[in-house]
């Protein structure tokens, strides 16, 4: 049987869109002679579509697209995640369809309802009363949702959730000669390379082959970089789909595939097209045209311009530099040097005078105190608000340039150079920053050199570093992983070797600036523990620095 794996990338809630997509698919795959056509989790709906599962009119128009859709279906058979109502009131299936002959042959659902990280599924969903199995060609295939199919227990050393249900053992215990997965699994650095692992583990154990079909795209502030695949029998992986592309996988259960190792990139080149990716989508899907971003001469704003660039074209995006009297003259030129090589529109407007205007209004009030932070913060805010201005009157998305280092120690300014409507490397340490701001340029030098080599400064006062108030960044990301990612305490992670007075204070900012992340833009997740959706700490508290 040939079977058809297509990684879409769904808009959530657009069903006619979606349905198109599925639609043009299944044309492709019937024309390559496939029997089955298997699409993602929820496909007709994208995935995640969180409270909108909370209209029960939003839910009925989804049934409406599923049985309008199945109509089409002849002469091939199509596998499609959709929802249907529970048994619970209020509650949901998360569902897997079968398609053929024109209407809807089969139903089953997840049964495996995750809400760790950012799922949070049993607030919409039931577990459905079973997995879908059905027969076809021969085959006894068994049909599972996403979560169903990681009950394996930790690998290499990654723990795992545990339930008690095992939908695996269930399907098998029924008669099961193929195994399909219909997923939106969200990406994070290294996960295509665990799920080749599960599958591998599950198709060796019950001695079955494996498709995996994974949803790609970036939906708000989570990317789905795809990499469908398959494990034969023996559990060797034999097909993988490149990440964050969509694409067709086909897979005949005759053949006899040759082991491959996976197409999975270096983890530095997976975060950028993933970044890439999320940045084009998040644009587009939100109905924005260009983009804007500030232009310091720093690191992170030319990593954000770059990737702007990719994603949309250097004809959408334009770059704003607002010197100040501590903007050097490296900094003006690299700014300007970073436009001309990228080719997008470049504006350079002073602050200056700006600046000494609101000392001015300000001067009654803060007289007799000495300047620190506050005039610091109004050269942020001032160019925030020019920023925004652009954005208003051009009708482009503010794209913020703050990194997770800055983010995590509150090194960043409420109303400054947190504005924005995308936080693109708001999840992208400071030294991972530098690692592919050096990918760019090994493929193009497109970023001025000293960029990259100078010490990072805000330049917000004379002769400023940016290690005059934070730890080195190669230490100070070191700690954060461990105390973000790895959830250690402030002793576990002075054991490592680490000054406890540092690794104290590092806490202490952690925590103090909880209220500042809690406002700003939506970021593109590419770690294990992004701040936001999937940390969710209280701002008011008292206690330990935990």
């Amino acid at each position: 049987m040939k079977i058809a794996l297509c990684q879409t990338n769904p808009i959530i809630g657009h069903f006619e869109h979606n349905t198109a997509l599925l639609r043009s698919r299944v044309v492709e795959a019937r024309a390559r002679g496939c029997s089955l056509v298997v699409f993602p989790e929820l496909s007709l709906i994208g995935y995640p579509p969180r409270d909108l599962l909370e209209k029960p009119a939003f839910v009925r128009e989804s049934l409406n697209a599923l049985e309008r859709f199945a109509r089409e279906i002849r002469g091939i058979h199509v596998l499609c995640g959709f929802v249907e109502p529970g048994r619970s009131r209020n509650r949901l299936i998360n569902g897997a369809a079968l398609l053929g002959e024109g209407r809807v042959l089969e139903r089953g659902g997840k049964r495996l309802l995750p809400t760790y990280d950012v799922f949070d599924e049993a607030r919409y969903f039931e577990p459905a009363p079973q997995s879908l199995r059905f027969e076809m060609k021969g085959l006894r295939v068994g049909v599972t949702v996403c979560e169903d199919i990681w009950n394996v227990g930790d690998i290499a050393g990654i723990p795992m959730p545990l339930y008690d249900v095992h939908p695996v053992d269930d399907l098998a215990c029924r008669g099961m000669d193929l195994l399909v997965n219909i997923s939106a699994s969200p990406y994070t650095q290294g996960k295509p390379a665990l799920r080749s692992d599960i599958l591998k583990r599950l198709s060796a154990r019950y001695e079955t082959p494996i498709v995996y079909c994974n949803q790609t795209g970036g939906n708000d502030d989570l990317l789905f970089d795809g990499s469908s695949m398959v494990a034969d029998r023996r559990g060797r992986l034999v097909h993988a789909a490149p990440e964050f592309e969509e694409t067709v996988l086909y897979w005949d259960t005759e053949e006899d595939a040759t082991p491959v190792s996976g197409p999975w990139l270096d983890r530095v080149e997976s975060v950028l097209k993933g970044l890439v990716m999320g940045t084009r989508d998040y644009t587009r899907k939100c109905g924005f045209r260009q983009v804007l971003v500030g232009l310091s001469g720093g690191v992170d704003s030319a990593l954000v311009a770059v990737i702007a660039a990719k994603a949309l074209g250097p004809e959408s995006v334009i770059g704003v530099s607002m010197p100040s009297g501590f903007t050097s003259d490296m900094s003006r030129e690299d700014a300007r040097r970073l436009a001309l090589n990228l080719g997008i529109r470049f504006e350079e407007i002073p602050i200056q005078d700006v600046f000494h205007r609101f000392k001015e209004v300000l001067a009654p009030v803060f007289q007799g105190m000495e300047e620190d932070e506050t005039e610091e913060n109004i050269q942020a805010r001032i160019r925030g608000t020019l920023l925004m201005a652009l954005s208003n009157k051009l009708g482009a998305l503010l794209l913020s340039t703050g990194n997770k280092s800055e983010l995590a120690m509150g090194y960043c300014t409420l109303y400054g150079d947190m504005s924005g409507g995308l936080a693109v490397i708001s999840d992208v340490p400071k030294t991972l920053c530098y690692r592919i701001a050096r990918l760019i340029n090994r493929e193009e030098p497109l970023i001025p050199e000293r960029i990259i080599t100078r010490p990072p400064s805000a330049e917000l006062r004379p002769n400023q570093t940016d290690q005059d108030t934070l730890p080195p960044y190669e230490i100070l990301d070191r700690i954060l992983e461990d105390a973000v990612e790895g959830t250690l305490s402030q002793e576990e992670i002075s054991a490592r070797g680490f000054d406890p007075a540092v690794v104290a204070d590092v806490f202490r900012r952690l925590n103090l600036n909880e209220y500042k992340r809690r406002q700003a833009p939506p970021g593109l997740k590419v770690t294990s523990k992004a701040f936001g959706y999937g940390r969710r700490y209280p701002i008011a508290r008292g206690g330990m620095d935990y």
